[in-house]
């Protein structure tokens, strides 16, 4: 009991003890603690981190290359609720098959996993940048992979692409990283 005192005193809480012979004891802790809502909005207030309102993405066209149904199903999920629409490739051949099809401009942004069958994502980054049409080869492309070593960050940059996003994402991580590189794309 006195290291839980101990450790309320410098969280500035409180503890109530209440106890009844043969009825039992409650015991109450209080912690004083803001509310997420506030943290994020005073982290946004002071400009330490872009909060972006999801409706800056409404259209927006994304093709999310995934060979993982349930990755590619999580992923769509996040993205079309918060204002996408998504298209999926089930890996690099299709992927880039997609882009070439496609009118110029028709996909804002793709997220690209690196390891999937017949085609990685590094090759079908590649293929996209090698595209005779400027406007194709030129799309915004983020590494959305489980492979989270500098090194990885390091070889996506190389391929071609212009972020990195870890799996399993954290959706503010991943819609800030969208946000970033449609701004620097001159799409925002």
């Amino acid at each position: 009991m006195p290291i839980v005192k101990k450790i309320l005193d410098i969280m500035n809480g409180e503890i109530e003890i209440e106890s009844e012979p043969g009825k039992g004891t409650t015991v109450t802790i209080t912690i004083p603690a803001r509310l997420a809502g506030e943290n994020v909005n005073a982290e946004a207030e002071s400009g330490s981190e872009e909060v972006y309102d999801d409706s800056v993405f409404n259209g927006r066209r994304l093709l999310i290359a995934e060979d993982n149904d349930l990755n590619a199903e999580i992923a769509m999920a996040v993205l079309n609720e918060a204002g996408f629409e998504t298209e999926r490739a089930e890996n690099g051949i299709v992927c880039v098959d997609m882009v070439q099809k496609a009118e110029a401009g028709y996909y804002d942004l793709i997220l690209m996993d690196i390891q999937m069958p017949e085609m990685d994502g590094y090759k079908a980054t590649g293929i996209i940048r090698q595209l005779s049409d400027k406007d194709k080869a030129s799309i915004p492309i983020i590494a959305m992979t489980a492979n989270a070593f500098e090194e990885d960050k390091e070889n996506a940059l190389k391929a071609g692409m212009n972020a990195h996003v870890a799996k399993p994402f954290k959706v503010d991580v991943l819609k800030r990283t969208i946000g970033d590189i449609l701004k620097n794309s001159g799409g925002n």
